[in-house]
């Protein structure tokens, strides 16, 4: 029954693992849309900073080029980190599902000892109550 336990806890360790990485990897994705947005915003403050000064047209011209550059990176690498997340969350789901197996397990090897000390305990009452028989004659 030690093997089971034993199983048990590596499984939950395993989850536990998984949950830590999952959580790191969702910081990184909030992070990378949060400078996303925050890209976004200094896009249309340059706008609007623009729009006041007629000088500055060749200068918004490159900055808008460098923004979208500057945004495309930064959507590429939530994309990825999405990808990771997914990847994250059904490894974890798979680390549940084993640890279900094992707890499922250790609970059918416990219903089996079960049994088998009630069968044990019927057959010595039952072997107690043949000699009892047997020496009332």
């Amino acid at each position: 029954m030690s093997w089971a336990k034993s199983l048990i806890k590596l499984s939950s360790y395993e989850a536990e693992v998984l949950q830590k990485r999952l959580s790191e990897i969702v910081d990184r994705r909030v992070a990378a849309e949060l400078k996303l947005a925050m890209l976004e915003a200094e896009g249309e403050a340059e706008l609007a900073f623009t729009a006041e000064e007629a000088a500055t047209g060749l200068y918004r011209a490159g900055f808008m080029d460098g923004l979208k550059l500057r945004k495309a990176s930064a959507q590429s690498a939530i994309d990825l980190i999405l990808m990771e997340e997914q990847g994250a969350r059904d490894a974890l789901a798979e680390a549940f599902e084993a640890q279900k197996k094992y707890e499922q397990i250790a609970e059918n090897i416990r219903v089996d000892e079960r049994k088998e000390l009630g069968r044990r305990e019927v057959a010595a009452l039952d072997e107690l109550g043949l000699r009892r028989a047997a020496a009332g004659r």
